[in-house]
């Protein structure tokens, strides 16, 4: 089967996605200081945690659908960052952010987050379409909101 998206209701989903999802929240709220510390907290293995870490995400309430982001490790070659900027316009996504670190060892970090409302694919596709790309080190589907 391949790589599907789903929106489902957690009162049938196993408890330790959501624990999962409160990791991350604990992470990204400063709660916690790394990982470890945020495993502890809810009660949960660091190999859980990193089992389903990069495919359970939050749907938020006031945006639902509408944004994504995503990881990039790319080329350090010139016009790789206009190519994935042209490729997310040729799919109407709109632009939120970007954040991008210096190039080491001829590969750059990439952070996009992007507003999928307008899309003609879906996000899953989107982030198909990146992983054909040769330019391209590694992509990561980060967040969906």
């Amino acid at each position: 089967m391949d790589d599907e998206l789903y929106i489902v209701n957690s009162r049938i989903l196993p408890e330790i996605f959501s624990k999962v999802l409160e990791v991350k929240t604990l992470i990204h709220t400063g709660k916690v200081k790394d990982i470890s510390e945020g495993v502890k907290a809810v009660g949960i293995s660091r190999s859980a945690y990193y089992k389903y870490k990069d495919h359970v995400f939050l749907l938020s309430e006031g945006s639902k659908g509408r944004k994504a982001t995503f990881s990039f490790l790319i080329s350090h070659e010139a016009g790789v960052l206009s190519r994935i900027l042209e490729k997310l316009r040729e799919a109407k996504a709109n632009i939120i952010t970007i954040n991008q670190d210096i190039p080491i060892n001829n590969a750059a970090s990439v952070n996009l987050t992007i507003d999928t409302s307008e899309m003609g694919m879906s996000v899953k596709e989107l982030l198909d379409s990146f992983d054909q790309e040769e330019y391209i080190i590694n992509v990561q589907l980060v967040a969906v909101e």
